[in-house]
């Protein structure tokens, strides 16, 4: 079973991974960390805007599904992946071709997200609504393919978990995905 995930800020795609790889033996993989790694090789500071730049900058030059190409390569048979930071359709698509792959969006409302990136406390996360608004927006489409395209990605996926409560409800909600999906 391969779980790809895919989601707008602070929706919950940690939450998530964390309670697949520490509750049910799932490895992960973060298509995020393949252009952290290249950030980090060129002596630069990892921030959410050179994420956006330097993975639209590999998948310019080695095609949009150069990231889930690079994890794919790490999978083994028979085993149970999460894949987090799916952004591109491209990606989407390589990672279709695998047998027991699963898209799932993360879904919550643009407030409860804001008020999750402002508990977290990370350095490059937006101070204001309109300033989460206007990152958000980066994010969403782009007419250049290379870029995320995370409203393409969200249409692609099979399922929607809603993450709008508290940890107890998404936990049940992945429990019923899980068994679904076996």
């Amino acid at each position: 079973m391969i779980i790809g995930l895919t989601s707008f800020i602070g929706a919950g795609k940690t939450t998530v991974c964390d309670y697949l790889v520490d509750k049910k033996g799932f490895i992960f993989y973060s298509l995020s960390d393949v252009i952290r790694d290249e950030i980090k090789s060129r002596g630069l500071e990892i921030t959410r805007e050179r994420l956006q730049q330097v993975g639209t900058e590999l998948r310019k030059k080695y095609g949009n599904a150069v990231l889930a190409k690079k994890i794919i390569k790490k999978l083994e048979p028979a085993k149970a992946y999460v894949i987090d930071s799916i952004r591109n359709p491209a990606e989407v698509e390589a990672l279709r071709k695998l047998k027991g792959f699963t898209l799932v969006f993360i879904d919550a409302p643009i407030e409860v997200r804001f008020e999750r990136i402002k508990a977290r406390k990370r350095e490059q996360d937006p101070l204001t609504l309109e300033e989460f608004k206007k990152a958000e927006e980066k994010e969403l489409k782009s007419q250049d393919s290379a870029s995320q395209q995370l409203l393409k990605c969200r249409d692609m996926a099979e399922f929607v978990i809603h993450n709008d409560s508290n940890f107890e409800e998404l936990y049940k909600k992945i429990d019923e995905l899980i068994r679904g999906l076996r």
